[in-house]
């Protein structure tokens, strides 16, 4: 039980001064969405900080592995903090290691430093997976998904304006502005934050290395978090290999854009966010398995798309591509909202771990995936990146068709 679902029993008339889920979402979607920004600033500006920082073309991909692998292991090791420290407290401690870190990435002498710096910023975003829960928890059961809902919109329109947002910071004031200018963004949340967010105390006191243990029986023992989770890895994974190497091939004949091109081109995947409340209706109607289905087939036609786009006139080519980013920013979208959803009907005195499992896990697997696609763009270009994204995608699809097998209901 979270600290205010604790409270929520004790009191079931809500004590006047706990503000409502209602008066917070507003405030809280404002906040994810810009600590979100932080997990994809960095894919639009890889060759330029790889260049700066001396890294070479196979390393590339390390500069958006580091944070999402940061982002990764805060759902493990620091989201279930939030059974043991005040929740508020450990919230605005979050953001102001945020902060930190993102000032040091904009300071960064060096390649390790950069990647160091780089990992703490995606460590620190898992405060994210702290806030959702949160307002979760404070609303009534009628509004949940709602609510929760509405916050996730904030997180999805945040990675997605993230790319477009850095693209044109760095063409103002250089890469390391971008970083400087983010953590400006989350102090004036984390004082926005400082002021409305209610002291809750955790319930009971675990304890920490109890806590962590209980995470391996959750991955073994839950059926649907293990098709769900390798479900979202796969299809983040194709997510994370374009988006890493696009602006890369968008610099390049036929397209040849600059740095104002690529952040429109951006812009386009940010319409992807409109699928999530669809989605979950869908899951909500018994339609998740061939939701799914549907959701791998776009991402699979999106990376199909995207190597034609490569082959064709600059005009017919564009269009293609922005094509191909909008089916694969709905596909994978819908990936998440499906089994975000499936997630959450299961265990309920788990579903913070359950949660942060699911997350890190299609996270940590966006970040091998940025790296293979580094890989992939040296060793054989756009063609072998795009194949790289079409076998995520093809493998995503498998897991849903073989989910029909098993008599999978969520």
């Amino acid at each position: 039980m979270s600290a205010i679902e604790s409270i929520a029993r004790r009191c079931p008339d809500q004590p006047a001064g706990i503000p409502t889920a209602r008066q917070l979402t507003p405030l809280l979607t404002l906040a994810c969405g810009v600590i979100a920004l932080n997990l994809a600033a960095a894919q639009p500006l890889l060759e330029v900080i790889a260049q700066s920082l001396g890294l070479g073309l196979a390393a590339a991909g390390l500069v958006t592995t580091a944070t999402l692998l940061g982002y990764g292991a805060g759902m493990v090791f620091l989201v279930p903090l939030t059974d043991l420290v005040e929740n508020r407290r450990l919230v605005l401690r979050m953001l102001a290691l945020d902060i930190v870190a993102l000032v040091a990435a904009a300071c960064a002498p060096n390649a390790t430093v950069y990647l160091l710096a780089a990992f703490a910023v995606g460590a620190a975003t898992s405060s994210i997976q702290m806030i959702v829960p949160l307002v979760a928890s404070l609303a009534p059961e009628a509004e949940r998904g709602r609510v929760v809902g509405n916050v996730m919109s904030g997180v999805m329109i945040g990675i997605l304006l993230s790319r477009p947002l850095a693209t044109l910071i760095a063409q103002a004031i250089g890469w390391r502005g971008v970083f400087a200018a983010f953590a400006i963004a989350v102090g004036a949340i984390a004082l926005l934050l400082w002021r409305a967010l209610p002291t809750l105390q955790p319930a009971h006191r675990l304890r920490y290395a109890a806590l962590v243990r209980s995470l391996w029986p959750l991955v073994r023992g839950e059926r649907v978090l293990q098709r769900h989770a390798l479900s979202a890895i796969l299809a983040f994974g194709a997510f994370n290999a374009f988006w890493t190497i696009v602006a890369l091939r968008l610099a390049q004949p036929p397209f040849g854009l600059g740095a104002q091109g690529i952040a429109g081109f951006a812009m386009a995947g940010v319409g992807g966010s409109v699928i999530a409340p669809i989605a979950g209706r869908l899951g909500d109607r018994g339609l998740t398995r061939p939701a799914n289905v549907i959701m791998h087939l776009l991402i699979v036609a999106a990376m199909v798309l995207a190597w034609l786009a490569g082959e064709q006139t600059p005009v017919i080519g564009l269009v293609l591509m922005v094509a191909a980013s909008l089916l694969l920013d709905i596909g994978t979208v819908g990936d998440q909202t499906l089994g975000r959803r499936a997630i959450n009907l299961v265990r309920p005195e788990a579903r913070g771990r359950l949660n942060g499992l699911f997350t890190g896990a299609f996270f940590v697997g966006g970040a091998a995936a940025s790296s293979l696609a580094g890989l992939a763009w040296a060793i054989g270009g756009w063609t072998l990146t795009c194949a790289l994204g079409a076998a995520f995608g093809i493998a995503a699809l498998l897991v849903s068709l073989s989910d029909g097998r098993r008599g999978a209901d969520r």
